[in-house]
Parts: C-alpha cells; structure tokens; sequence
C-alpha cells in the first residue's frame, strides 16, 4: 500500500465535510464552498492532472470550466478517465465536424478548439469520465459495467489485439491503477463517447440490422421506443423507520429499453434476405399460435385474432408478434444480465425476462461462457438422485438456446444485443423451456431498478450521492423508494407504506441474489406477479425470518385495485424462526422438527433431509435452496431462510398481483422481507416419478 493512501485511512474518517458532494448532482461552478477544499500530504485527482500539464491541460480545462477542478481536490473517493490532449483535440474536431444535425450544426461549437466548446458540452464530457467510487482494473478486466456521474453507462471488455482493458468498445485504457489522495486515475487514449440517439435511431447507425429496423418502422415500434422519463414522481413525506432521513430516494425515474437482434447474415442464414422474407418467415411461426391447438394462451384465451395481413402495425399481427419477442421494457447491459452473489459452486446462472409479446417470458441462461436465451432443458428442476441432490442424469438438452452478443450497443436509451439465431416464442417455451420451476429475484421484477442502474448499486457509490455520510439500517447501499417509482409496486395508503431497497452487496444476509425489497410503517401494497403459460402452480414466497419481522396477509387479484383481490391463507408471521428440540443417546444427537414448519437441519438426516422435505411442504413450507449461500452455511441449512407456499391452483397467462397487508399495523417498526418469488408448475412438485431438486 502506498504511504499516501494509508495516510488517507488514518485520517479521512475524522473528517467533517458538508455540502461538496451536492456539487456532484448540480455542476454548478459559481456554487462551489472552498470552505471544504482540504490540503493532503500527496496527489489529489487534480493534483496529478496539473502536475502533468503537458499531457492533460485540455481535459483539466473542461474540469475547469464547470469547477469540477475542485471536486477533485477535495475528500471524496472517485474514479477519473482521464484522456490525454491528443484524444481531447481529435473529440472536439470529430464535435465540430459533425454538420448531421441541421438544428444544432456542429454540436453547438460556436468555433473549432476548446474554447468553442459549450457549459452543456463541458459537463457531459466530464461527468462521463467520472465515477463516485474507485474501480480499479483487475476489476475492469473482468467485463463490467459501471454508472457514471453522468448516469450514462461506462462497459468494460479486454481488446482482443493489445490485450489492455477497453471503455465501450472504443477507449484503451493505456495507464491504470494510479493510486491517489482522494481516488484513482486511470489514463485513456480516447474521449468517452455516448450515442445522443433514440434506440431505433443507435440501430439505423448499425447497417448489420437493417432489415431488423425495417421491421421496426414498418409496424410502428419505432415510436413505443421513444420515452426517456416518466415524470410525476411522488417524493416521501415521512420517515417513521429507523431514524434515516438522510437515505437515498432517486428522484429521476429513466425509461429504457433492450433489443435482442438478429443481423443480415444470421437472418440470411435463414432464408431471410428483406423485411418481406421477415414476414413469411413470421407468419409460419405465429399464424396457428392463437388457435384451439396453439400455445400462445393469452391470445386464445381473450379472443385475440392472430393476423397476417398487411396491417402490420396491429399487435396481433405476426411480424409485430415477432418483433415484440426481442423487446424488454427496461434498459440491461451485457455484464448486467445476471446477479450472482453468494451463488453455491453447482447453481445454474440463469433469468427470467418479460418482453413486450404481451405476457410472455424469455429465459436466458449462462452456460459454458456464453449468455444463451431460451436454453431447454428436459427435467431440469426435477432430480433422480435424491442423496446427492444431482439432477444430471435426467436433464437432457433439447435446444441449445441463442447465444447474445457482448458488442453492448448502447443508445440514450437502453441497449441493442446482437445474437446469433432467431428468436420465436414457439411451442417450444411454454411447453419447454418455462416448464420448470420458475425462481424470480424480486427486484428483476421491477424494470425501473434496473433501468436506472440502481439494482446492486455499489454502496459506496450511494453513499457519495448523498454526502458521504448517511443514515441506513442493516447495511450500506440503502434507498428508500418513492411510492410509485415501480410500475410493478402499488401502494394503496400512501406514506403509511415505507417501501425500500437494501443493496445488501457486502452484509452478507441470506438472500439469493444479496439484495432485497423491505416494507416498514402500516403497509399496504401490491406487487405484479410475473407472466406464467397456463397451468397449475404453487406460488411460493422466499425470505428470511427474524425478530424484526411482522405479520403480513397474503391477496391475489387479477389486477392492481384492491377490489379484485381475494385472501390468501392465514397471515404468516415472519417473525418466527424454526427451532428444534434435542436429545442425546450414545454420543448420538436427534433433532425434533420445528413445530410451526417441521423444518430440522437436513445434514443430521439419512437421507439429507428428504423425508422432512415432505412434511415440511405438507405444512405449507420449504427450506431454503441450495442454490446460495448464507456466509459458509447454504441457504437449505439455515433456519431462518424459508419459503412459504402462498397458494396452488390454476393460473392462466395474463396478469396477476400481490398483496401484502400487515396485521400489525400499530407496531410500525416491523418489516416485511421479499427476497424470491417461485412459480412451480405441476409437473414439477407433483411428479410421479421424479422429485423437485434442492436447488
């Protein structure tokens, strides 16, 4: 370590700073308080940038122009791209010749150099090349995406040529890892560049799509790809939790987009050379889906003709159908498909993804390095061989699944994947690929999280946002979230309902993909259940019990409105966490089930817990999987992590929601925990040959 840097940890924490890190969100030079600029014993950011004069003067310029200057000399802990003067010079020419925007010529340069540079043009440079925490390059190197202070996305992959750390596909990082007072500097050798344009305007600067975006225009999808914000956003008024009035509450809500994309050469590998071959190509997979024999259940059950007429801009017309399939309404980029923390070394790495077919789900699976949409495996939640909780022998790939693209085309708003085969919601998905127990992490549930870069948001990075210092409970990384920030969460008592989010990234809780959404106050709201094919289900609900729990009765409705809702069960009591009796005889410990689950440690078992498995579900209960764990302990052998079976019947495809009321609504301070929701068909928990697997 550095001397400056443990010089840094001694010192910083005894420091007092208020006010810097507004500056963060306005950019606003004449309000800078120098009263919170500190003198260090070595380099700060600017420090390092001025000190080499000859190689960053034009960059420190632009930092100077909108007094980021002296962020970065103050306490803070970011993360500087700093591009060197050639790179600066060739931008700002590559700015000035840019005569496509008859509107806006030159991209408002009022002269070729620095100086004709604009405040606007200033900032988003900067800001792009800035983060409020440090990243360093081992981290880079291993592909990930970081939000920048600009709230753009910052992609990192290796060049396949130098081998050096790449930015967006465009960016060498030449220089890495300078350790400095406040942060780290990493050296690039071009300006970070950001695509202004709509998604359907970043494809049209793609030609390998162009017969994608025919399609595109043609049924109209190019104006339901336009939105940028939703507006309207209700603030919280109160606090009645656990004295954080400091907590992060995000006040901007982007509206983002995915595109799952075949190019010319893969649809010409298909016979498919215009949009008109497009069409032909969707009307035999789609004409029949709507039919009494079809598989699309949501079309046939609400009457919906399936046409293959010219009116392409009709929803049900096949090569819209088409088309809707590679659309999500929320904004993921490629490192992003997936969370894994705390995953057991044998859990499948997989998602589930709604698209804008109406109520229908992708899956998509990592596997052998590659990111494969609808993979189909045969029996792959079921097991023959109990004891040692292995489904192997009996899973049997039956479609290999389309492989993504990691190019991470990015546009103002959201993302286009290029993959490598075409990609139909056939008989196959329903009947295949989602027959199987269906697990969904809460928050990938809720597009707006990840749209706007919040879900597994670095908690450091949340706790620069708001000052550095900030009240939380349980952790770092906490948010509290306006009440109808979620599209998919409806609160129906206003402020009574404090719903947050718990990053959970370095709390190490038992949760199965670290994060979680938590309610607290009188609450009362409904969460939207994800699009299943027709069948029968168990519905269950994963969490982990303590003392700070409450009690909360369960609703399920067709719709939002609390008139379409019907009670579910007894209220759970989440409170309760299983506990066994012991007794000894002959150096041998016997445990006695719990009274409320039947829940005993599986491991003290014969037959590693199969038996109690059993009675466990008989009583409405499950352990929690293994496929994550809890510190060293997986999630099947710690008491406090369960799974409540909330209801089983039929469920068509179409919409469902959730309601969670407390019983307790005088003892505010409870907590309801969300951590999982699981579909489980039929097939699945009532096999009559097989049995569900642990994981």
């Amino acid at each position: 370590m550095k001397l400056h840097k443990l010089h840094r940890s001694i010192v910083w924490p005894f420091m007092i700073v208020v006010g810097v890190f507004s500056l963060c969100l306005t950019g606003c030079k004449e309000d800078i308080d120098e009263s919170n600029l500190y003198t260090f014993t070595g380099e700060t950011i600017e420090d390092y940038l001025t000190n080499r004069d000859d190689q960053f003067s034009s960059f420190n310029y632009i930092l100077k122009r909108i007094g980021y200057d002296k962020i970065l000399s103050a306490y803070g802990t970011y993360t500087c791209f700093a591009p060197n003067n050639q790179a600066v010079e060739s931008y700002i020419d590559s700015l000035y010749d840019d005569v496509s925007n008859e509107q806006l010529p030159h991209n408002g340069m009022t002269s070729r150099g620095l100086e004709g540079l604009t405040d606007s043009l200033c900032k988003d440079i900067a800001l792009f090349h800035l983060l409020y925490s440090e990243v360093m390059g081992v981290d880079m190197s291993n592909g990930m995406t970081i939000n920048s202070m600009l709230g753009r996305d910052i992609n990192t992959s290796i060049d396949s040529v130098s081998g050096q750390v790449m930015l967006n596909n465009h960016s060498l990082v030449t220089e890495m890892d300078e350790e400095l007072e406040n942060g780290v500097l990493h050296v690039i050798n071009h300006v970070l560049t950001r695509s202004n344009n709509l998604i359907a305007g970043e494809m049209e600067k793609h030609p390998q799509f162009s017969i994608f975006l025919q399609g595109l225009v043609m049924t109209g999808l190019v104006d339901s790809l336009s939105q940028l914000e939703r507006k309207g956003i209700i603030m919280p008024k109160k606090y009645t939790g656990k004295g954080n009035s400091k907590m992060y509450t995000p006040d901007v809500c982007k509206v983002g987009y995915t595109i799952f994309a075949e190019t010319d050469e893969v649809l010409k590998q298909n016979g498919i050379n215009n949009v008109e071959d497009l069409f032909s190509y969707a009307k035999n997979v789609y004409e029949n889906s709507a039919s009494p024999e079809g598989w699309y259940d949501y079309y046939r059950n609400n009457n919906i003709a399936v046409s293959t007429g010219k009116d392409y801009q009709n929803p049900a017309n096949v090569l819209n159908m088409f088309l809707r399939y590679h659309i999500l309404r929320y904004s993921i980029p490629y490192n992003k498909m997936f969370y894994t923390y705390a995953a057991s070394s044998k859990a499948l790495v997989y998602e589930y993804l709604e698209t804008m077919l109406p109520y229908t789900l992708m899956k998509v699976t990592r596997h052998s390095g590659k990111y494969l949409i609808n993979r189909w495996v045969a029996n792959s939640t079921l097991t023959d061989r109990v004891a040692e909780m292995a489904s192997t022998s009996i899973a049997t790939v039956l479609q290999e699944g389309i492989a993504i693209g990691k190019d991470n085309i990015q546009a103002l708003n959201g993302y286009i994947h290029p993959i490598d085969g075409m990609l139909v919601y056939d008989v196959n998905v329903p009947k295949g690929v989602l027959n199987e127990r269906m697990r969904f992490d809460d928050l990938s549930l809720l597009p707006e999280m990840m749209t706007n870069g919040l879900r597994c948001k670095n908690p450091s990075e949340v706790k620069a946002i708001v000052g550095g210092v900030y009240d939380t409970f349980a952790g770092a990384g906490n948010m509290r979230m306006p009440e109808n920030y979620n599209s998919n969460i409806v609160v129906y008592n206003g402020d009574n309902t404090e719903v947050y989010y718990l990053g959970g990234q370095d709390c190490g809780w038992a949760n199965y993909q670290g994060d979680e959404i938590l309610c607290m106050g009188a609450y009362d709201f409904a969460f939207r259940l994800p699009p299943v094919p027709d069948g029968t289900y168990e519905l269950r609900m994963g969490y982990s019990a303590n003392g700070n729990r409450g009690m909360v009765q369960f609703y399920l409705g067709r719709n939002s409105s609390i008139a379409s809702m019907r009670t579910l069960d007894i209220p759970l009591d989440m409170r309760h966490v299983p506990s066994n009796q012991t007794t000894q005889s002959g150096g041998v410990t016997t445990y006695s089930p719990d009274v409320v689950t039947g829940w005993l440690p599986y491991l003290s078992t014969e037959d590693m817990g199969v038996e109690s498995d059993a009675n466990m579900h008989n009583l409405g209960w499950m352990r929690g999987p293994l496929c994550f764990m809890y510190g060293s302990t997986v999630a099947r052998g710690y008491a406090g992590d369960l799974r409540r079976i909330i209801t089983k019947g039929s469920f068509e495809q179409g919409e469902y929601w959730i309601r969670f009321k407390t019983v307790l609504p005088n003892n505010t301070s409870t907590e309801f925990h969300l951590d999982y929701i699981e579909f489980c068909p039929e097939y699945v928990y009532n096999n009559p040959i097989y049995v569900e697997d642990m994981y």
